[in-house]
């Protein structure tokens, strides 16, 4: 993982996540394919790592602040701080639902498009994003 990613410190918390997942699925381990698994579950794990780090930059990127001179100082920090909330929480929900509120507010994809991006149907798309905007509305409102 490490000559993958170039990172050591991600290298090794992968390396823990996949010995998690195979003492969670207390998966019963045969010498002759042990090794093939556990590559396969890192690697797996690192595509899905790299995913959502993509996802997570491509909103980074996208987000451009505006600041106003005649804004005050109390406008600025309720804004900082409302910011930063919907960073946590999007940071917080669950993938499924990040990736298709992305999709769908960052990309302005239909969900049509979306569905077909994701080899899913329209309703699960549909179900995903009323999912997003409930974790939101109640994570914001708190």
């Amino acid at each position: 993982m490490y000559y993958r990613s170039g990172d050591t410190d991600l290298a090794t918390d992968i390396a823990q996540d996949v010995f998690i997942k195979i003492w969670e699925k207390q998966l019963k381990l045969v010498p002759e394919t042990t090794v093939g698994l556990l590559y396969k579950i890192a690697n797996d794990l690192f595509i899905s790592w790299y995913r959502k780090g993509k996802v997570e930059n491509k909103y980074i990127n996208s987000i451009q602040l505006q600041f106003y001179n005649d804004e005050s100082p109390e406008d600025t920090m309720q804004y900082e701080e409302l910011k930063n909330n919907y960073e946590k929480a999007l940071g917080d929900m669950k993938e499924k639902q990040r990736v298709v509120f992305l999709m769908n507010r960052m990309d302005n994809l239909t969900y049509n498009e979306i569905a077909k991006r994701l080899n899913i149907s329209v309703k699960a798309v549909e179900k995903r994003m009323k999912y997003a905007l409930d974790y939101l509305k109640t994570t914001l409102e708190t």
